[in-house]
């Protein structure tokens, strides 16, 4: 947590005190759906409140370093940027991604099983994410640069629902296995539902493409990644 903290706030002040220095006056800073933390109303609006619910749990120290770098964006944005956007992106997945999230865990840990093996999962297996395939991201990203608000904030993802352990579903149906959930308990400060709201960015053009399903399966038919 020290070290996430440090970064998000020192990383932030040496961004914006360098665009200044060199009068660069357009910035896009990525935030996370983190900061929503446990949403009130899913899928969920970027004027939804952003909360810390426990100063105390390491976990949060990531939420609250992307909330602080929101608020030093919108504040010197006011001031010193032409063209200020926030946007927050939502389980953005693909090729050549770190181990550490939660589709390339799923399919690392699928391959090393046998026939009719179980995995375990954080949770029950019924909590909901909504992904977004790394094509379509740099679609929405594109839309940002081309027609995105000064000073607005905007939600990068879909509207698509999927329980964590339909994924395992969906890779059984590739790979021909029968692999079983394995249910553990939520880490503490776990989201059990997440998706967001794109009503937003959708009004500047952009309409998602893949469906998880069309993106796991190009992850699996590329198999060009070494960790997996």
């Amino acid at each position: 947590p020290i070290l996430t903290l440090d970064i998000a706030m020192k990383g932030i002040i040496n961004v914006i005190d360098l665009c200044i220095k060199n009068k660069v006056r357009e910035l896009y800073l990525a935030s996370s759906s983190e900061v929503y933390q446990t949403p009130n109303k899913v899928p969920t609006k970027e004027d939804e409140m952003l909360k810390i619910p426990d100063v105390y749990n390491p976990r949060y120290s990531y939420g609250g370093g992307k909330i602080i770098s929101e608020l030093l964006g919108i504040h010197y944005g006011k001031k010193y940027f032409k063209k200020l956007i926030i946007f927050r992106p939502h389980n953005v997945y693909g090729l050549d991604m770190g181990n550490e999230h939660v589709i390339p865990e799923l399919i690392k840990k699928y391959r090393k099983s046998k026939l009719n093996d179980f995995i375990k999962i954080q949770g029950s297996g019924n909590e909901t994410r909504s992904f977004i395939h790394i094509s379509d991201f740099c679609e929405a990203f594109h839309k940002l640069i081309q027609k995105g608000k000064h000073l607005n904030i905007y939600n990068i993802g879909t509207e698509e629902r999927i329980k964590i352990k339909e994924i395992i579903s969906i890779l059984n149906k590739y790979e021909k296995k029968n692999i079983k959930v394995k249910k553990t308990s939520l880490k503490l400060g776990g989201t059990k539902h997440r998706c967001p709201s794109i009503k937003k960015i959708k009004k500047l053009g952009f309409k998602p493409k893949l469906k998880l399903k069309d993106g796991i399966k190009i992850i699996l038919d590329k198999n060009k990644i070494k960790n997996y």
